[in-house]
């Protein structure tokens, strides 16, 4: 039990530091200048113990020690299931060379899940070092094979919205719009390779499942809501990982 409390500690760590990189990717800045966080509001520099994971959140009740300004729920969010996430990993694998690198995996999926959910776009690097991940940790032919066959989803998918919904419907913001993001297309490599054919096809199945929530909310508040893929594809992936749930079972 001691081991998976430590375990968990050094997510809620590597959690934080993720907050830093979901944060400063975006906005083009240093990651080691400035070398301590700031609040985005004032720019105060924060303290050693007020950027304790979670613990500074409640103590601070949200709030930046100087200003007062409100602090995104976001960052708990981000250490919390990055040690979740840690914790989980460790426990599906021998501590290995082959665990680090899966647990590195992760992480990054994590940032690009929270930088695609804020920002509706992705760094390219950050996709790169995930399939190069996958390259290594899983499947290379597999990583391809999924990569193929989303291009070719998205063409499909993508001639039917520009050329047949937007006539159907009369909508000329439709004439541009591509079914999926560039982002996505990596990501399902990533599926592909360390999950296979079978267990991939069931994770990008759950993750069109989960992605159909925020389609629901949308239509109800009759709001226009783009709804980012990766963290529904990342969330997909790492369900079927740990469960194995297999989509063909369910036909057999």
């Amino acid at each position: 039990m001691g081991i998976y409390i430590v375990v968990f500690i050094i997510g809620l760590i590597f959690g934080s530091f993720l907050n830093v990189l979901i944060y400063r990717i975006p906005h083009g800045i240093s990651l080691t200048n400035p070398v301590r966080s700031e609040c985005p509001h004032c720019k105060h520099t924060i303290k050693w113990y007020e950027n304790i994971p979670v613990v500074s959140y409640l103590i601070l009740k949200g709030k930046c020690s100087n200003c007062a300004e409100h602090i995104s729920i976001i960052y708990p969010i981000v250490e919390i299931i990055t040690a979740v996430v840690t914790v989980i990993l460790y426990n599906h694998h021998w501590f290995d060379v082959d665990l680090m690198l899966t647990i590195a995996l992760f992480y990054t999926l994590i940032v690009l899940s929270f930088i695609d959910f804020k920002y509706k776009a992705v760094p390219d690097f950050l996709l790169i070092i995930v399939v190069l991940l996958t390259l290594i940790v899983g499947d290379w032919k597999n990583t391809l094979i999924f990569m193929g066959g989303f291009v070719l989803l998205e063409l499909i998918l993508t001639f039917y919205i520009q050329s047949i919904k937007a006539k159907i419907t009369k909508n000329k913001n439709l004439e541009n719009q591509h079914a999926l993001g560039d982002g996505d297309i990596p990501i399902a490599g990533v599926i592909g390779g360390l999950l296979g054919v079978k267990l991939g096809v069931s994770a990008i199945f759950l993750a069109a499942i989960l992605a159909i929530i925020p389609a629901i909310y949308s239509s109800v508040k009759k709001q226009e809501i783009e709804t980012p893929f990766i963290p529904f594809l990342s969330l997909g992936l790492f369900i079927v990982l740990i469960t194995k749930f297999n989509l063909f079972t369910l036909f057999i």
